[in-house]
């Protein structure tokens, strides 16, 4: 690449950040049609964010904190790129059958501390040798990093692939295919470490993550979850009750979950009285089954639509998200 097509970069031998937050895509529910976007999968997995230095890798979740230690194996392959500094942005997943990310799989690569299945698909190049390139285009940054990739061995740390085909054609095949959806990235458009309109993702189904406030119990199983009391956050910090789920697990992951929640259990409720059902509302179990715990847990869930009074209709559990403080759960919205 020439040094005029590099110029919007910046030197950044003093400037290379010991931690650094990543671009965010706005939710939209159809994907763009003009010609200056790209197209990638949109990947069931955890945000990474890799930071290279004098052969050194440290690996960092999308809110800073610093998961090298749990994914020791792949900061090592990381350290195998051809670079002397270097920041990167992509996602770690566990590729399930036929090729496709299995989000459970992956909630059970930590949880049994077996990580060395888990591959990193990078996708954005940020810094390189020296250089702050997040002033650049995308398209720029991706031929860097196409670059950077050429002749690599891409065994658990891949290039994430870029469709230049029409977006309601890559939705629709990834969709058919059981994928979550597609990120459409605007060609012309700087990285920006907030949530910007660059960046758009487009989901297959209503699917984002929610706060445990409380729990039932399983019918005739008083030690395993029957079904977990979900909500979300407002920016008043109010937490409001979504309704809850009760499919999406075996009997050993009710369980588990039961051990985990009942070591988080309080006597009141951290739902606002305000947008709180009354008891028995939560399940099909009578009223005052509710256990109610510290609402410091996050887990995922996809379902068919929003009611009227602000509930999700049909949900599933995927997994619990290790990498989002439940302070930060928001209802999601389309544009």
């Amino acid at each position: 690449m020439s040094p005029r097509s590099l110029a919007p970069a910046k030197r950044a031998a003093d400037l290379f950040p010991d931690t650094l937050s990543p671009q965010l895509a706005t939710l939209v529910s159809k994907p763009p049609d003009r010609g200056d976007w790209v197209y990638e999968i949109k990947l069931d997995g955890y945000r990474i964010l890799a930071r290279c230095e004098g052969g050194k890798v440290r690996l960092f979740t999308r809110n800073s904190n610093d998961w090298t230690a749990k994914l020791a194996s792949l900061a090592l392959e990381v350290a195998t790129l051809p670079v002397e500094t270097a920041w990167l942005d992509g996602e770690v997943v566990v590729l399930g059958e036929g090729g496709i990310p299995d989000f459970n799989a992956l909630q059970n690569a930590f949880d049994k501390r077996g990580t060395e299945g888990i591959t990193y698909f990078i996708f954005d190049l940020l810094y390189l040798n020296g250089m702050d390139l997040r002033g650049l285009e995308f398209r720029k940054r991706r031929e860097l990093l196409e670059t950077l990739f050429a002749g690599h061995d891409q065994g658990r740390v891949r290039l994430a692939q870029t469709f230049a085909a029409d977006g309601p054609s890559v939705l629709q095949s990834a969709c058919k295919m059981g994928l979550e959806g597609v990120i459409a990235k605007k060609v012309n458009a700087p990285y920006k470490s907030t949530r910007s309109d660059a960046w758009l993702k487009v989901k297959c189904e209503f699917r984002q993550e929610f706060v445990i406030g409380g729990f039932v119990t399983r019918a005739g199983s008083p030690r395993e979850i029957g079904g977990l009391l979900l909500g979300v956050y407002d920016d008043d910090g109010r937490l409001h009750s979504v309704g809850s789920v009760g499919t999406g697990w075996d009997s050993a992951s009710a369980g588990a979950m039961f051990k985990t929640l009942k070591a988080l259990e309080v006597a009141t409720s951290a739902f606002d009285p305000e947008f709180a059902p009354t008891k028995g509302r939560w399940s099909r179990r009578p009223a005052g089954g509710e256990r109610w715990v510290q609402p410091v847990t996050v887990v995922e869930v996809s379902f068919t639509e929003w009611t009227p009074d602000g509930h999700i209709r049909h949900p599933k559990v995927h997994g619990i998200r290790y990498d989002k403080p439940p302070e930060l759960i928001r209802r999601e919205g389309w544009r």
